[in-house]
């Protein structure tokens, strides 16, 4: 017995079918063009950048160092700068999430101090601050050995792969005097000292871990009785002890007890940065920590446990 032939599409079948082929296509790339027409004028929007404390901004140093800058930084093209442009402004943008921008001639940050870690790159030496915020991503690297200081800013998704984004300035920068700069007090050297202290501080000081909080570890400084722990783009903690009673101390202001330890966190004493002042109390002697805002309670509860171990209630 024979079976009966499959149907055979007709030629108008096929002719829908490459059709709908065709036109399935065609709407994949017109969506594609679209997208890249979207995209491209999202690039080609001019940045806003206000105005900032930057005094040498106007200099001729400056004006020469901006108009040098290249024309694409690691993978974004120069954008333009919605007017009124601020003096010693550039960016570089790929998307309207993707951007870098630099300033030239603003004042160096005061977490330029002498516990600040700076990192030499290509030659330049910069030193990298990282956004407290929740959730930010952003760094700012300044230059600290040019008598025009530069800021350049970008966050993880503007910098892709690259590590930062002012490799590919060095020689633009270099180009920039060369200067030293003067750096702002050290966290807790203000601190009145307590006097004669003898060598209650030196068990405690001898116990000190080399690291604290996982990303910190402990730098060498020259101040008597102080401690400090540096981490990549952000503020040190730095432990000093035998330091006078809490001037803004009064009693009853909230204290926070951690642990054995009581502490009084003295926020009056910021500057410029995110640390805290923390005062052990009710001890044989007082100690003084600051605390960045990055670390949280970590820090705290580290050091306070030393401290309890290494000195007597009072």
């Amino acid at each position: 017995m024979s079976s009966a032939a499959s149907p055979q599409p007709s030629r108008s079948g096929k002719t829908a079918v490459y059709l709908s082929l065709v036109l399935a296509v065609a709407l994949v790339i017109g969506v594609v063009l679209g997208a890249k027409v979207v995209f491209d004028r999202a690039a080609k929007q001019p940045v806003v950048m206000s105005e900032l404390p930057a005094p040498l901004a106007d200099s001729r140093e400056c004006a020469d160092f901006i108009a040098g800058l290249p024309d694409e930084l690691i993978g974004h093209n120069r954008a333009e700068i919605v007017e009124p442009v601020p003096a010693g402004a550039a960016a570089w943008t790929s998307s309207s999430v993707e951007r870098v921008t630099l300033r030239c001639g603003v004042d160096l940050p005061f977490q330029y101090t002498d516990y600040a870690p700076t990192e030499t790159i290509e030659g330049v030496e910069w030193l990298r601050i990282t956004d407290a915020t929740p959730g930010s991503t952003l760094s700012s690297w300044y230059t600290v050995d040019r008598e025009q200081v530069v800021a350049v800013t970008a966050d993880e998704e503007s910098l892709g792969r690259a590590g930062n984004p002012v490799a590919d300035l060095a020689e633009n920068v270099s180009a920039l005097p060369a200067a030293e700069h003067e750096p702002y007090p050290a966290p807790l050297s203000r601190l009145a000292p307590a006097g004669d202290t003898g060598d209650r501080c030196a068990d405690l000081m001898a116990a000190l871990p080399e690291t604290i909080a996982e990303d910190y570890e402990r730098i060498d400084v020259a101040e008597p009785r102080t401690a400090a722990w540096t981490a990549p783009g952000l503020e040190p903690v730095v432990l000093r002890c035998g330091v006078a009673p809490p001037e803004n101390y009064r009693p009853g202001l909230q204290l926070n007890q951690v642990n054995d330890i009581v502490w009084f966190e003295d926020t009056t004493l910021a500057n410029g940065t995110t640390s805290s002042t923390w005062f052990a109390l009710g001890r044989d002697i007082d100690i003084a920590v600051s605390v960045p805002q990055a670390t949280g309670n970590a820090a705290v509860v580290e050091l306070g446990e030393i401290i309890a171990a290494e000195t007597a209630e009072q």
